[in-house]
């Protein structure tokens, strides 16, 4: 479904007011008329320090615009995605999440259908979008994800402490892979004993190249942007691929990666001088290495690991979905559409409290004052829509048309809008799913040997039903390419 059917005829929203009240706070669902609904937010990562402040200040809009309030609960970024899916199995009733594992859960019928919810209640929000954050979270012909409008592109990047950069006068122009990174990564070990040269965790995902997944980067079935897109192929038995995880089981065997990066959770905040290295997915949104330095306060230097590409991941890099099981799914819906269309509320949580970290510069920009600080706001490529944020005052003409030519030219993946129907292979997925939760934090953080363990590894893929979910992968993408 394109973006173009959520427009409703005038006489549909005529009839919609009338049954809302023009005007008037409109009371939610499940309530009488003023009654406010206090919907539940799961969300990923660390809470900001001051989220009882960030959280009265949106209430305060959402309330008097929708008669709905949100409390925010946070999950570590080590936590998140085995605590959410012992909610989604067990059928925990919730209002709103950021989502995980979002294909394979909205087939299990663990997410609520949006797709009349969206054409009536986040309207305003879809019609103002790019078409792939709709088409890349259809599943099945619904709508089961609320996205964020953050990055339509985007690639992975090696990014750098700019400070560190300079104080050994390191040179990063040439790096292209994780082994161009070796003696600049030694430099930080043999000088900085504080300081991590790569930081990674267990959460970590390898960039194995220019590879679009099909189901996310959590399994190894995808297309090689490089090499035959009409084919699925598992990445973990491509040269390109191989030769990733050889380079990161070097830098680890040197000491230049923790030693119990499969295991730690640790966060190496952007701000603080912990990390020198890290791996980023950076896209339009940022202006380059605009955002990062920003949001660390200080320099940070990035080189790309691959292309700029379109993707169904980008259009799901970021959602939020409303369990089955929700009493509230209609305010859920107008509360996500009001974040996303309502600029205070958006720079409020992104930013922070306007006046103690940041002042409104002209119409379009902002300038950060002291108080804007690491930990005292939300990042906002999960939190709602990019394009209602003020821009720093250091984003310039030049910044803004380099991004609209990027998009423009940036590369569109050949499985744009495919969403693979997992029905007659469920059993198989789980199968493959334990497999995978049994190797990847080894394989991604260079812990083990690759050319030991990959072939292992593969052959117990095939054991758990591998090859059955590629064949009808295959078949369905084939149908898919030639509606295209």
């Amino acid at each position: 479904m394109k973006k173009g059917a959520l427009k409703f005829a005038v006489v549909a929203l005529a009839f919609l007011l009338v049954l809302t009240g023009c005007g008037s706070k409109k009371g939610a669902e499940g309530t009488g008329s003023g009654e406010t609904v206090t919907l539940q937010v799961y969300q990923i990562g660390d809470a900001p320090k001051n989220i009882k402040e960030l959280t009265d200040k949106i209430n305060t809009i959402s309330e008097k615009e929708i008669g709905v309030k949100v409390n925010f609960t946070y999950i570590g970024w080590g936590d998140y995605d085995q605590k959410m899916s012992v909610m989604v199995t067990a059928g925990d009733e919730f209002d709103i999440a950021f989502a995980q594992n979002y294909t394979v859960n909205a087939q299990k019928g663990a997410y609520a259908d949006l797709t009349d919810l969206a054409k009536t209640h986040a309207k305003e929000f879809f019609d103002s979008v790019d078409p792939i954050y709709y088409d890349g979270n259809v599943v099945n012909g619904k709508l089961y994800g609320f996205p964020v409008n953050g990055n339509v592109f985007a690639a992975q990047m090696l990014s750098f402490n700019g400070e560190l950069l300079d104080k050994y006068n390191l040179d990063i122009s040439n790096v292209k892979t994780y082994a161009d990174a070796e003696p600049m990564l030694q430099t930080i070990k043999d000088n900085e004993q504080q300081t991590v040269p790569f930081a990674i965790g267990k959460t970590f995902k390898a960039n194995l190249g220019n590879f679009d997944y099909i189901l996310g980067d959590a399994l190894p079935f995808a297309v090689n942007i490089d090499g035959d897109q009409t084919q699925i192929i598992n990445p973990f038995e491509t040269e390109a691929g191989m030769q990733r995880l050889r380079e990161l089981h070097d830098l680890y065997n040197k000491g230049l990666i923790p030693t119990d990066a499969a295991t730690n959770d640790t966060s190496y905040d952007l701000n603080n001088n912990t990390w020198f290295m890290r791996q980023e997915t950076q896209g339009a949104a940022d202006y380059g290495d605009n955002l990062l330095t920003q949001v660390a306060g200080k320099k940070i230097v990035s080189r790309p690991l691959n292309n700029n590409l379109k993707s169904t991941a980008q259009a799901q890099m970021a959602n939020f979905v409303v369990a089955q099981n929700s009493k509230n799914k209609e305010a859920a819906v107008k509360w996500l559409n009001l974040l996303n269309t309502n600029a205070e509320m958006m720079n409020t949580l992104v930013y922070g409290i306007e006046g103690e970290s940041w002042e409104k510069v002209g119409d379009k920009h902002l300038k950060f004052l002291d108080g804007y600080k690491e930990g005292f706001h939300m990042a906002a490529w999960n939190t709602g829509n990019s394009e209602l944020l003020l821009q720093p005052e250091n984003v310039t003409t030049e910044m803004i048309e380099k991004r609209e030519a990027d998009t423009k030219a940036a590369t569109v993946s050949p499985i744009l809008g495919f969403n693979f129907v997992t029905d007659s292979v469920k059993t198989e997925i789980s199968n493959v799913t334990n497999v995978v939760d049994e190797y990847y934090a080894v394989l991604h953080t260079g812990t083990v040997n690759p050319d030991e363990v990959v072939p292992t590894f593969i052959a117990k893929l095939k054991e758990a039903g591998y090859e059955t979910i590629q064949k009808e992968m295959q078949k369905q993408f084939d149908e898919f390419s030639k509606k295209a």
